[in-house]
């Protein structure tokens, strides 16, 4: 049974690596490991997603306040076209992502592998677009990459703001309009995930320990998106690339040892 404590502290996982770029969902399958709760995961991931998507609509609810009063606007087409790619791959693949994501066999590769991305972010040349300068073909490139990271421990924000630091975006606007197109792929999962609910997919989890986890997720969640925003301004991404690196290389080690 899950504890208030664990989901208190798998809230704050969730809710500082969907934003930091490290990896949510490769970091959570470390986490049930962790507590023994391999099979506590649909639910849990669910609940601890709807956690995060609060953080996004509060943090950017200017935004949206926008699309709403100007639903076909250039912002919500961005939000569109740059989410169809994650949606073709996510639909095409969404059986093998989900066999992937329960033995968790790739994650230390791919750790490494969005280290590599992140180190490589450093030699791009700092861009000059601001949000109002976007195109749909950069929403595009960028949605290509967000869905290039569907794979369980590559980073999806990692992933989009190198992209969208390529396609000449400054390195605060990256930020924002990496995190911005995370919504859409939030409320995806978050749907996805309820319609295998529905299959009989739910684990018994308590209320308590479910609000707990939303609540935890929210809170850090917020703070991160807030905080790599301003982060990214003037610092590298190599001291991410560098921590999973080295996390890749321990999962990998553990694996083939075979302590984990």
């Amino acid at each position: 049974m899950l504890t208030k404590i664990e989901a208190f502290i798998l809230g704050l996982i969730q809710g500082l690596t969907e934003f930091l770029p490290i990896s949510s969902t490769g970091h959570l399958y470390l986490g049930r490991n962790l507590f023994g709760l391999q099979e506590a995961g649909l639910l849990l991931d669910t609940m601890l997603h709807v956690g995060t998507l609060v953080a996004v609509f509060v943090f950017y609810r200017h935004e949206f306040l926008k699309i709403i009063r100007n639903p076909f606007g250039k912002l919500t087409w961005l939000l569109v076209v740059g989410t169809i790619p994650a949606v073709v791959v996510g639909l095409l693949l969404k059986d093998y992502i989900d066999e992937i994501s329960k033995t968790g066999s790739t994650i230390g590769w791919e750790f490494l592998i969005t280290g590599l991305f992140l180190w490589m972010a450093d030699s791009i040349k700092n861009g000059q677009k601001k949000m109002e300068d976007i195109s749909y073909k950069d929403s595009f490139i960028i949605g290509v990459f967000q869905a290039a990271a569907i794979m369980p421990a590559i980073s999806r924000s990692g992933f989009t703001i190198v992209a969208a630091l390529w396609r000449k975006l400054d390195r605060e606007t990256a930020a924002y309009f990496s995190f911005l197109l995370s919504t859409p792929a939030i409320v995806g999962a978050v749907v996805l995930q309820s319609f295998d609910l529905m299959e009989g997919g739910a684990e018994t989890i308590s209320l308590s320990a479910l609000i707990v986890g939303i609540i935890s997720s929210a809170i850090f969640g917020y703070i991160a998106v807030r905080w790599m925003i301003g982060y990214l301004k003037n610092h590298s991404l190599k001291p991410f690339a560098i921590y999973v690196w080295i996390l890749g290389v321990a999962v990998l080690f553990f694996q083939f040892t075979g302590k984990f």
